[in-house]
């Protein structure tokens, strides 16, 4: 009886405890991840902004900007670089994609995104963040990234058309001495 109340008293001390945290405020880990293995003059550009709360309350208002990209480099080609989120719940996620093309080729310095949000809902300043970072990237023009990675059609057509004689004119001279042998025997079997 006596080990029957210890583990009441240490149970309702235990619901006790729990039922009085606070919700702790919404905090957003931000990351920018550029997609693409490789960089290449007017091809598509593929960058993934991902949002998560590890926070105890949604976030809300969030606005995500990212001023990396000015038009004289880049075109957008699909998504928006500014973005507004209503709220992300605690304990989840928000990923949003956008699509460039670069206009011209060299090192480009990939820098973070801005984002802000309310950490609750009485809360009246806005919380303001940077993403991280992919750092400096080299964008490669296209002609040299096509020359590494292009099937080459042209060239292996005017290599066969080239070889063709080399491979031909062998085997013309091997058939035409193996018809003539080929008569003699038959010219003898007759006899």
């Amino acid at each position: 009886m006596d080990n029957w109340l210890k583990i009441c008293i240490v149970v309702v001390f235990a619901v006790a405890t729990t039922g009085n945290e606070e919700a702790t405020p919404a905090k957003l880990l931000f990351s920018k991840q550029i997609l693409n293995k490789y960089l290449v003059e007017g091809m598509d550009i593929v960058i993934k902004y991902s949002l998560f709360n590890i926070g105890g309350t949604a976030a809300l208002d969030v606005q995500v900007a990212d001023n990396t990209f000015g038009p004289q480099d880049f075109e957008v080609v699909g998504g928006q670089l500014k973005v507004t989120i209503d709220r992300i719940p605690p304990g989840s996620n928000a990923t949003h994609v956008v699509v460039i093309r670069p206009a011209k080729y060299g090192y480009f310095n990939f820098t973070a995104a801005e984002v802000s949000y309310l950490p609750s809902e009485d809360a009246a300043e806005a919380i303001v963040g940077l993403s991280s970072e992919p750092g400096q990237g080299a964008i490669v023009p296209f002609i040299e990234y096509d020359r590494k990675f292009s099937p080459h059609l042209l060239d292996w057509l005017s290599f066969a058309v080239m070889s063709m004689p080399s491979l031909v004119l062998p085997y013309a001279l091997w058939y035409s001495s193996k018809t003539k042998y080929e008569a003699i025997m038959t010219q003898k079997k007759d006899k």
